[in-house]
């Protein structure tokens, strides 16, 4: 049966003690509540109402818009109000699935559970037994028949000793639902309209009412703090690590790693401690990424090696290559086979030809580099003239000498050698040798500053 999702994203969340709204907190790098959308969308919800109220202008700005129906709740009278604000994108003869925005662990196949057991039952909710449940609302029974749901502030001491508690979804038909919220009242300790009440109306009607439960309770945890969302982004990334060790990569220690995107894996691949990991990157086979490593929307091909404290954004390293430590490859750094960036060199909009190394204290900047180059430490090209940037070509078999200035545009020949300290400022001819520097004086009886 087709059906339709309800995300309640309303709230300030003012213990997060942030003016971003409390569903916009990131966890793995996107905004908890776009991960409940996300998770909805690839289980087949003909469309997503998401009720909002606080920060309305930063969700917009933010969140996919994609099948998202915007309901405005714009003023926050307790769950059962927030669902009434869906209620004209809601048809009578489809299923509404009813979730919580501040929960983003939940998995598809739990909420496929749940719309299972909902095809046997008039009303399915997904409750969790927790060692601790206070706060929550406590799962009322008689045998095994849900009756009812009492809110922690509202339960006796007898009910609060029960450990089930209600997570918040949901999911029920589309006409029970609305004849209910229209029937809830505010008549509580909290002076609010729980949605919570619509389970002691469907048990009085007679329906059946079923509960699922997730796989582990750390899948329907809610966020309302910075602990708990340091408490989720740290179970959401251990699973990642356990996802991607399970495809044949060796993680140094899987609680010290970070995926905020997308990554494609080949096999053999040694990650260390602290490696972050954004956007979509694709590592191939046989690849070792030192320590505290920070990889963004890039491909590292075969056979590579990423040492310690380097980051790569927007680049391509080649099979077998080397980078770092300390190396930063900017957007539009290509490197190919067998070329080698080291300590403290940074490249951007750059091609490093196969086989050729920069290995110390260096900026290629806008530069094509053959193959087979040799670049001293300390050589920079000087790119920028403050308006406009220039290129640099440096063609195959080249040697620049350390400390050199190659000011673009600039062309370096086949096989020719530039001499260490120079400035280059014209073009140099293949195989010939060019010195730009001062001429050396030696000055006799010189007497060196003393301390005064």
């Amino acid at each position: 049966m087709a059906f339709s999702v309800v995300v309640l994203a309303a709230g300030k969340g003012t213990r997060m003690k942030s003016s971003l709204p409390k569903v916009l907190h990131p966890i793995g790098g996107k905004p908890m509540v776009q991960r409940i959308i996300d998770t909805v969308n690839t289980i087949g919800a003909s469309s997503v109402n998401l009720i909002y109220g606080h920060g309305a202008d930063q969700l917009k700005q933010t969140l996919d818009h994609n099948q998202l129906n915007w309901c405005l709740q714009a003023e926050q009278l307790g769950t059962g109000h927030a669902v009434q604000q869906a209620v004209p994108h809601l048809s009578d003869e489809e299923d509404v699935l009813i979730l919580v925005g501040d929960a983003p662990l939940i998995k598809p196949e739990t909420l496929a559970q749940l719309i299972a057991i909902k095809q046997s039952a008039d009303l399915a909710l997904l409750t969790v037994h927790l060692d601790d449940p206070t706060g929550m609302g406590r799962i009322i029974r008689q045998g095994d028949q849900v009756t009812a749901i009492v809110e922690h502030k509202d339960a006796t001491d007898v009910q609060r000793q029960i450990t089930e508690i209600n997570t918040g979804m949901m999911i029920m038909a589309g006409k029970d639902l609305k004849r209910w919220l229209s029937q809830l009242n505010s008549d509580n300790a909290q002076g609010e309209f729980y949605l919570t009440d619509v389970i002691e109306m469907a048990a009085n009607e007679g329906k059946v009412i079923k509960a699922s439960h997730p796989s582990s309770a750390i899948e329907v945890e809610g966020i309302n703090n910075r602990m708990q969302l340091a408490n989720i982004e740290r179970a959401f990334q251990f699973e990642q690590a356990q996802a991607i060790m399970a495809q044949g990569v060796s993680l140094n220690d899987p609680h010290r790693f970070d995926l905020r995107g997308e990554l494609s894996v080949g096999q053999d691949i040694n990650i260390d401690v602290n490696v972050v990991i954004k956007g979509k990157v694709n590592i191939g086979s046989n690849v070792n990424i030192g320590p505290n490593c920070v990889l963004i929307d890039c491909d590292i091909a075969t056979g590579a090696n990423i040492e310690a404290n380097s980051i790569i954004e927007q680049a391509q390293v080649g099979e077998n290559c080397n980078v770092g430590p300390f190396a930063r490859l900017r957007p539009g750094a290509v490197m190919h086979q067998n070329a080698k960036v080291g300590n403290f060199v940074e490249m951007k909009k750059t091609i490093l030809g196969e086989g050729s190394k920069a290995n110390h204290f260096t900026y290629l900047g806008d530069t094509l580099v053959g193959k087979g180059v040799n670049i001293g430490a300390g050589t920079i090209t000087c790119n920028y003239d403050g308006v406009n940037k220039f290129k640099t070509t440096i063609g195959d078999g080249a040697f620049v000498g350390s400390n050199s200035s190659l000011v673009a545009p600039a062309n370096i020949g086949k096989n020719a050698t530039v001499g260490a300290g120079s400035i280059i400022t014209k073009s140099i001819e293949d195989g010939e040798l060019a010195i730009a520097r001062a001429k050396q004086r030696n000055i006799g009886n010189w007497e060196r500053p003393v301390k005064k």
